[in-house]
């Protein structure tokens, strides 16, 4: 029920949208293409949602002289086709400048090499996470227009193999979504936990949106092991949980970022997830995520601030607003120079929220620099558009996902660089 109240809410605003308007002429658009329905359609929902929010926020602040941002947001679906043909409207017709999204790296990719690289549009995704974005980076097409607030899985994969191992899960199955980021995760996974003494008893990927998921599940089983590694999205993940429960797996579950989610657990049933443990891209509590966490899930019409890709898209979108308000202008190149510049070290920092983002206008006003520091943290963009910060480790306790530590950026590398 909450859900179909949620996607109502969501395509009723989408349709407002497209009604004709009498906005002021300087409004300017960007595009947000999110995975509102389909196996990602739960991220999406929320990524939509803390655009809207952050927007929200900086046009109550002043806007861009005045001028305010609007989100021209489109359903990819979650599907890598269907999200090029929203991109491309978006660039070719309605002209924006950005385009934040996808949520899922087999939407972002496609944008990215299909549209916003070609275009020189400038391109935002708040939970695309395939170490596949920084090769494109690296071979240089990209343009240099995308930019994520996650870190690459090349680093989730290493932190969830230490975790893994430190919980004593030294013997386990691996189920994974048969796409980019599946395929990325489970690999960058295999390399550390392996060398850290682990043992992969099978890996068995899977394709998405399937009825039942007995005959993986089964397959998994195969060596004994003592947990399952599921690499997956919340839709697809709880059925495959069942399965994996209902066959006589053992009820001890390594979980990645995605996967923090509410309806997944009821979905399965708290009382099998009581051994199920998780990472995320971390968050170095700041001001701006306190603002969040008390006012997003009022915002939003009931979704939670814990709700997956929820914080980091709020990011994404002040990040975007701040970018503009620095250019000055509705133009992808400035706009794109004018990103790293409003995260980077030196600045006034500034957090969420409209007193914050009013601080922030004047500062850019006067010409000195800002630093936001977001719900996730403070950030930084490397060359390729990547950010690195802290790993959060999780664990699920009464139904409800408990932060039970935290793993830094350094100490993941040092174990990436040992592989």
């Amino acid at each position: 029920m909450r859900t179909t109240f949620l996607l109502s809410t969501i395509f009723a605003a989408l349709a407002a949208s497209t009604a004709p308007t009498f906005a002021a002429e300087c409004d300017i658009t960007v595009g947000v293409v999110m995975e509102l329905t389909g196996p990602a359609g739960e991220y999406g929902q929320a990524g939509a949602k803390s655009v809207e929010m952050a927007f929200r926020d900086f046009n109550d602040a002043g806007g861009v002289d005045g001028c305010k941002i609007v989100a021209d947001t489109r359903d990819s679906q979650s599907q890598g086709n269907v999200a090029v043909d929203q991109a491309t409207q978006l660039v070719n017709i309605k002209k924006v400048p950005v385009i934040i999204g996808g949520i899922i790296s087999s939407v972002s990719i496609p944008i990215l090499t299909s549209v916003t690289a070609p275009a020189g549009v400038v391109q935002v995704s708040p939970a695309s996470s395939s170490p596949t974005l920084t090769q494109l980076g690296r071979d240089g097409k990209t343009n240099g227009v995308f930019f994520r607030t996650i870190t690459s899985d090349a680093l989730q994969g290493t932190a969830a193999a230490k975790y893994a191992i430190d919980q004593g899960l030294k013997k386990i199955a691996v189920i994974n979504v048969n796409n980019d980021f599946g395929v990325n995760m489970v690999r960058e996974f295999t390399t550390a936990y392996t060398k850290l003494g682990g043992t992969i008893t099978t890996t068995t990927p899977y394709n998405e949106k399937q009825s039942s998921y007995s005959s993986e599940a089964s397959a998994a089983m195969a060596g004994e092991p003592d947990a399952l590694y599921l690499v997956s999205t919340p839709v697809d993940g709880a059925t495959i949980a069942r399965a994996w429960i209902s066959g006589g797996g053992k009820q001890a579950f390594l979980l990645n970022d995605g996967m923090n989610s509410k309806d997944f657990i009821e979905s399965v049933g708290a009382q099998y997830l009581e051994n199920a443990y998780g990472t995320s891209s971390g968050t170095a509590p700041t001001a701006s995520t306190e603002y969040f966490n008390s006012t997003y899930e009022a915002f939003s019409g009931g979704i939670s601030a814990s709700a997956p890709a929820a914080d980091r898209s709020y990011d994404a979108g002040a990040i975007v607003a701040l970018a503009i308000a620095k250019a000055g202008k509705p133009d992808a190149a400035a706009i794109k120079a004018a990103i790293p510049q409003v995260v980077a070290e030196g600045g006034t920092p500034v957090h969420a929220g409209k007193a914050e983002f009013e601080k922030a206008l004047q500062l850019i006003k006067d010409g000195k620099p800002v630093k936001y520091e977001g719900v996730i943290g403070p950030v930084s963009f490397d060359q390729y558009g990547d950010i690195t910060g802290p790993f959060r480790l999780w664990k699920i306790t009464n139904g409800e996902v408990t932060t039970v530590g935290e793993m830094s950026a350094e100490d993941v590398t040092k174990i990436k660089a040992s592989n």
